[in-house]
């Protein structure tokens, strides 16, 4: 082998001036790479994209909270404050470990009354809350802010927050029309309804305050705060630059606040039902009363647990518009339907005596029905049945006309469909379309005898009261009735028209002011000043343990003038519509005409004005005029 060949296959030295050399050339471009990448790397968080991670610094750093706007007044037709937004103080703990916010709540817990439980919810609370302050107590009342603000030593973990709250003045009398408010739910904010809301915010959950929330609501603000890494509040930022909310609309309704008061004032004690007022020529509704209520101001700022349970436990159902969606059997207050189809069709005249005398009852098809009167009316012709809501001359009628008649004619005239009144809930009265109806809903066919219940509103036919007072607008004018509503508005279409005749009317007006005249069923509601209209109703329950229900619907007004209100009334188990029901509607009209024209009425009483706080509220900044 050649010492040029030995060399060749001779392992290199790695201590050779050449290798040292090699290697350490490779070690520096080794690191001027990684410098120039490290380098790139922070050039390009630093410089390029520094807006963008400072905005996630910042983003960590700062949270931010939602501020309440203020709701939009409701007004009643004259101007009186039925809703208005107060401004109130809450009790809030910082987010924390539940040992710290056990801590922070010790020295506050018996001057608010907050038990070990109450401790235990605000933590369960604080661990979903997402980093954001929890509400310890909703309203602190006045005695409570004072105390905490007196104190020698700072509260830690703790801040007392002001903010607009809910009032209702009128309490339990207005519950029902105006709703109340609440925080949002899950639910809701998925829903499209409330596109745009956010967690925290407080809706309209009912009444006026749910119909018309978007312009109630408002738009919520903003307040920045800065937060630590355990989502701690440090401070809060200045109100410059913090945004502000955008206060909610006011609404003004056709709603009467001293007539609605006024129902609630003589409604039976201990009963429940319901009253709907209203103006019959332009279907502005001037009272919505359900028995029994509750104070929509137990919900203000979230109501407690027990409340909440005891209103749904409830088996009067407080919680339940009777007025909208209460469904019962019209009973004798529908005997006008028959009589204007009659009339309408030519079957009678107002003087035509039916040939079958009322003797207590009658038979037909092999089934005999009662009169309300066991010894019976007598012969009667069709003002006189209606004074005396005779059942065995309406039985004949309804035998004349048909069950197939009466159904189409009731269907036209409204009773299976919602009045569509501005505000949530109204259910769908039930009535019988044609034949078919009874074998689509109850599997068999309608026998003869069954017309002899629709004729005097028994049977599948259950009516709200909303639907008995449109009915009879209708028939206190024209015929036709516009849409009942609640918002204060002009160009209110036309919801039912009866399309009666000038005659059929008059002889119905006969028939209903014969009926609180003397020897009418109820004759003992007639009133001094004004001329009274109506027909009272005594409905048979499902249930045969129960008493029957008591309506009376009619419409009032000066005498010679047209009427100018309409009333209906239902009193659950209340057995006659005479005794029960038609006392509080005739008090219900007169209180509205001796108002309306200038007459003396009894006082109101006293407005009840329960603080969810637990008595008090401070009527300042928030309230616009």
């Amino acid at each position: 082998m050649s010492r040029y060949q030995d060399l060749r296959l001779r392992p290199a030295d790695p201590f050779h001036p050449h290798s040292r050399r090699q290697r350490s050339l490779s070690a520096v471009m080794a690191i001027v790479v990684m410098l120039g990448l490290l380098g790139s790397a922070f050039f390009r968080t630093q410089i390029v994209r520094n807006g963008e991670f400072a905005l996630r610094a910042d983003d960590n750093r700062f949270d931010v909270l939602p501020v309440a706007a203020p709701r939009g007044a409701i007004y009643d037709r004259n101007g009186k404050l039925v809703a208005e937004t107060v401004t109130g103080y809450s009790l809030m703990v910082d987010p924390g470990p539940a040992d710290s916010i056990r801590a922070w709540l010790a020295p506050v817990a018996q001057m608010l009354a907050l038990d070990s439980a109450g401790v235990e919810d605000v933590i369960r609370r604080s661990r979903t809350s997402k980093g954001k302050p929890v509400q310890v107590v909703p309203h602190l009342s006045f005695e409570q802010v004072s105390r905490l603000e007196e104190r020698s030593e700072p509260l830690r973990g703790l801040t007392m927050d002001r903010r607009p709250i809910r009032r209702y003045p009128a309490g339990a009398a207005v519950a029902h029309v105006v709703g109340y408010v609440l925080e949002i739910n899950d639910r809701e904010l998925q829903s499209k309804e409330f596109e745009g809301y956010v967690q925290g915010q407080h809706v309209g959950k009912t009444g006026i305050e749910r119909q018309y929330e978007r312009s109630l609501g408002g738009k919520p603000g903003a307040q920045f705060i800065e937060v630590n890494s355990r989502g701690q509040v440090l401070g809060r930022f200045a109100p410059t630059i913090n945004e502000p909310p955008k206060p909610g609309a006011d609404v003004r309704l056709t709603l009467d606040l001293d007539l609605q008061r006024y129902a609630h004032q003589v409604w039976p004690a201990g009963m429940r039902g319901a009253v709907v007022a209203m103006v019959p020529s332009t279907g502005e509704i001037l009272a919505l009363y359900s028995a029994p209520s509750y104070d929509p101001n137990l919900f203000v700022g979230g109501v407690r647990s027990q409340d909440w349970s005891a209103l749904n436990r409830d088996p009067a159902r407080p919680l339940l518009n009777r007025a909208v969606a209460g469904i019962y059997p019209p009973a004798s207050t529908w005997k006008l339907a028959t009589a204007i189809v009659g009339l309408e069709r030519g079957v009678i005249t107002p003087e035509y005596v039916m040939p079958v005398a009322c003797t207590g009852g009658m038979a037909y098809a092999g089934r005999y029905s009662r009169c309300m009167k066991r010894e019976g009316h007598g012969p009667q012709n069709l003002v006189q049945a209606i004074a005396n809501s005779c059942n065995v001359y309406f039985y004949q009628l309804g035998i004349r006309l048909g069950l197939d008649v009466l159904a189409a004619e009731g269907t036209r005239l409204g009773f299976s469909r919602p009045t569509g009144i501005d505000i949530p809930g109204e259910r769908t009265g039930t009535f019988p379309t044609d034949k078919k109806w009874y074998v689509n809903r109850f599997g068999w066919r309608p026998p003869p005898s069954e017309v002899m219940n629709v004729s005097i509103g028994q049977g599948p036919n259950a009516q709200t009261p909303l639907r008995m007072a449109q009915f009879f607008s209708a028939l206190s004018g024209n015929g036709t009735a516009r849409a009942p509503h609640l918002l204060a508005r002009k160009d209110v279409p036309v919801e039912t028209d009866l399309g009666l005749s000038k005659q059929t009317l008059q002889s119905v007006w006969q028939g209903m002011a014969a009926v609180v005249e003397a020897g009418g069923t109820a004759h003992a509601v007639e009133l001094r000043r004004f001329k009274l209209y109506g027909k009272t109703g005594t409905a048979q329950n499902s249930a045969d343990a129960k008493k029957p229900h008591a309506w009376f619907t009619g419409f009032a007004g000066p005498r010679g003038g047209d009427p100018e209100i309409v009333v209906a009334v239902v009193v659950e188990f209340g057995e006659s519509g005479s005794r029960a029901a038609a006392p509080v509607a005739a008090q219900v009209a007169e209180y509205y005409l001796n108002k309306k024209h200038g007459f003396n009425n009894p006082p109101l009483a006293a407005e009840a004005i329960a603080d969810p706080a637990r008595d008090t509220v401070r009527r300042d900044s928030v309230r616009r005029n």
